[in-house]
């Protein structure tokens, strides 16, 4: 009976520290709702102080004032939000994040409709207080560089080039575990800042369908609004294949699993 009695005790005992390993899991609230809400929160910040900037940008200080509230904007609101849903506020991003085993599947529809109505609100905010005159001299904060049809190929050009650099550090920075840095909204607002500085005479340096979409459709103004979603997401797919199959470690690259 005592030989019995004790040929249970290592299964209860496996089944003890079973139950201790396993990690509590999120409630659902958390896990599906609170990303999404995040992201509409994040980009309601980033694209209305973004539309501001280039609203209010009368004092000639050039790309300046843009380039550093587009910069600032989006790494403090990725360095607030970032533990909730990422910070991705991008739709571009959120592809590349999800390529790279950054984001499930079932989220990432979920965050492109969430980024976009953020960036609606966002501009619908902007329109609010920013003067009348100063609002439609400069369309909202939307993309006008493009005049003619032979300016698309730089300016789509520029746009997958100024992407590829920032979907690569938010990559590299937030999801390879290998390269992985607490510094990354610091280093994706630097970037974006610089990219603005460096690329914004030659695309407007734009890098985010959502920045794009929001002040559109507030302004109504649609020329050549496709070029701001084809070449951030052809960076966006360029930048996750070169991660999935060169940059990445183990658990990232594709080759190596």
């Amino acid at each position: 009976m005592a030989a019995a009695g004790c040929s249970h005790q290592p299964v209860k005992l496996v089944m003890d520290m079973d139950t201790k390993a396993r990690p509590p899991q999120p409630h659902w609230y958390e896990r599906w709702v609170q990303p999404c809400v995040a992201e509409l929160l994040g980009t309601v910040l980033f694209v209305c102080i973004g539309c501001l900037s280039s609203v209010e940008d009368t004092v000639g200080t050039g790309r300046l004032q843009p380039a550093l509230a587009h910069g600032l904007a989006l790494g403090l609101s990725i360095a607030v939000l970032g533990d909730i849903s990422g910070g991705h506020l991008n739709p571009a991003v959120s592809l590349a994040m999800w390529l790279v085993g950054g984001l499930n599947i079932t989220m990432l529809i979920p965050y492109w409709v969430s980024q976009l109505c953020g960036a609606t609100i966002g501009a619908g905010l902007a329109k609010a207080v920013a003067a009348s005159e100063r609002y439609g001299n400069a369309s909202g904060g939307a993309f006008t560089i493009i005049a003619a049809d032979h300016q698309v190929p730089s300016v789509l050009g520029g746009e997958i080039i100024l992407t590829s650099f920032l979907v690569l550090v938010v990559c590299m920075g937030a999801a390879n575990g290998k390269t992985k840095t607490p510094l990354a909204p610091l280093c994706i607002g630097f970037l974006v800042t610089a990219n603005i500085l460096a690329g914004g005479a030659v695309s407007g340096a734009c890098m985010n369908p959502a920045r794009a979409f929001g002040p559109a459709l507030v302004a109504n103004y649609w020329d050549y609004h496709w070029v701001y979603w084809v070449g951030p997401m052809v960076a966006a797919l360029l930048v996750s294949a070169l991660v999935r199959t060169l940059l990445g470690d183990r658990s990232t690259r594709l080759l190596l699993k």
